[in-house]
């Protein structure tokens, strides 16, 4: 009697181990989809002040660097996009799988391990999914940083254009005391 409660108990046991990486993958689609939601935002932002700029008749200070750099942006954000894209269908995939994993593993237990490499299969494919998705969401993390210190680089430059120069000349000074130290 306790021997079959055992064996039912360490079947069930067996199948909610994936649900735990089914949860890691929801949590990772939902951030996924809120980093690709704000990139839209973005996009649809830079597109908007790219467009009044190219239909601006008056031409201000550093209009050609600016029109570059929000261009620039924008292909950057574009790149962001479909690596976030190609993420979220990375964890969608897994989590699929995964709901395959723990079925298979109650398949496996009716036809008394006969077929019991498949959910050792399926793990490791949801496993490989789980890590890809992964290292795509580092590559996109590395290109927003690199997008956003090349903004703050055409604001620094556009604000020594506008800046008093006495200001420049104290943030350069105290740039240089900074380095003394390093």
């Amino acid at each position: 009697m306790f021997e079959g409660l055992s064996s039912v108990l360490s079947i069930l046991t067996a199948m909610i181990t994936p649900a735990v990486l089914i949860s890691a993958c929801g949590s990772l689609i939902l951030s996924t989809s809120t980093r690709l939601g704000r990139v839209v935002d973005r996009v649809r932002e830079l597109s908007d002040r790219f467009e009044r700029m190219a239909h601006d008749d008056k031409e201000i200070a550093m209009a050609k660097e600016k029109r570059a750099m929000i261009f620039d942006q924008l292909d950057r954000l574009t790149s962001r996009a479909r690596i976030l894209q190609r993420s979220m269908t990375s964890f969608y995939l897994a989590l699929g799988i995964f709901v395959a994993t723990s079925f298979a593993i109650g398949v496996v237990a009716i036809t008394r391990e006969r077929y019991s490499w498949i959910p050792v299969m399926l793990g490791l494919m949801g496993a490989a999914l789980l890590f890809y998705g992964s290292v795509l969401q580092i590559l996109e993390a590395r290109l927003a940083l690199s997008a956003t210190y090349r903004e703050m680089d055409f604001i620094w430059e556009m604000g020594k254009h506008y800046a008093p120069s006495e200001l420049i000349n104290q943030r350069d000074a105290r740039k240089k005391s900074i380095w003394r130290w390093r």
